[in-house]
């Protein structure tokens, strides 16, 4: 283990920073939308789902985020499929799915001589192996993720609280499902080689729950998800330095772990603001001063802007 007076900097640390922060920032805007529209168990199923193609690109020696691109994508379809021709429920749907894509997957690679190497690779990532050319891959896919997300923000924000006022409005609420599910899978295959795909919903989800107690407004969620992921990585590839951990599951885990803390420390700010509020001479926490507007509504309003 090295020293604590020696700085963890080299060039393969610094390009596993730089790629786990543009991880980040694709899981934050992309996962802010994910919380919102309750697509968790979806995003788990792409991660388990580009496991097929990740394998056979790996066998044959292709590029494993053209493998899991097309693997995932196809997931997608079979589980629209279940759902109009085999009249399943989508959480179903997607269970069936859940189990027999990985399945596939472990069973392609186990026929090859790396198996264990590669199968751990594939569930849990390899951020330190990250090259220039996966940075680029990630870069391209943030911009890219951010250009959508800013371009269809009416049609995501009244798609996700109601579908009805969507369509009279023409917003088309069902291509703006299209390119959240797109959104979805983009973010987890660009996500693949930094934390793998099991631990991939992590970064996707814990530093959007960790950024939603503190405020109602979807583009600031976004940023301060992107800020908790961006922390979630540098703890994590510190923890991993100092502590010879895993890197990717080190990273997940520190994400999980700042949405807890994000919490309670929320709990802990609410538990002041009331007692400041029920002070003699003060509102009450839901109540108005006279010439004051209700927060209550205030919140409401603020959560449809």
């Amino acid at each position: 283990m090295p020293p604590l007076a020696d700085p963890p900097i080299s060039d393969f640390l610094l390009r596993a920073l730089s790629g786990g922060m543009l991880a980040a920032l694709i899981c934050g805007v992309v996962g802010t939308w994910v919380v919102i529209r309750g697509m968790a168990f979806f995003g788990e199923a792409i991660g388990h789902g580009m496991l097929p193609g990740v394998a056979v690109a790996t066998v044959l020696g292709w590029p494993v985020l053209v493998g899991g691109a097309v693997s995932s994508i196809a997931m997608s379809g079979m589980i629209a499929l279940l759902q109009r021709r085999g009249r399943l429920s989508y959480d179903t749907s997607i269970g069936l799915l859940f189990v027999g894509m990985p399945s596939v997957g472990v069973i392609v690679v186990s026929h090859s001589g790396t198996f264990a190497t590669d199968a751990t690779v594939m569930l849990f990532g390899d951020i330190l192996a990250i090259g220039a050319s996966d940075i680029l891959v990630l870069a391209v896919t943030a911009m890219v993720t951010i250009t959508i997300a800013a371009a269809f923000h009416r049609p995501f924000v009244a798609a996700a609280f109601d579908e009805r006022i969507a369509r009279s409005l023409g917003l088309r609420p069902q291509l703006a499902k299209v390119l959240q599910v797109g959104l979805v899978t983009l973010a987890v295959v660009a996500s693949y080689k930094a934390v793998g795909s099991l631990l991939v919903v992590g970064l996707l989800l814990a530093p959007a729950v960790a950024a939603s107690p503190w405020t109602t407004r979807i583009p600031l969620r976004m940023c301060a998800a992107v800020g908790f992921g961006t922390a979630a990585v540098v703890l994590g590839l510190t923890v991993s330095w100092y502590a010879s951990t895993a890197a990717g599951a080190s990273i997940a885990a520190s994400a999980i772990l700042l949405a807890c803390c994000s919490a309670i420390a929320h709990g802990f700010w609410e538990r002041l603001a009331y007692r400041r509020a029920a002070r003699p001479g003060q509102a009450s926490p839901g109540q108005a001063s006279p010439g004051q507007a209700n927060p209550l509504t205030e919140r409401k309003r603020e959560e449809c802007s």
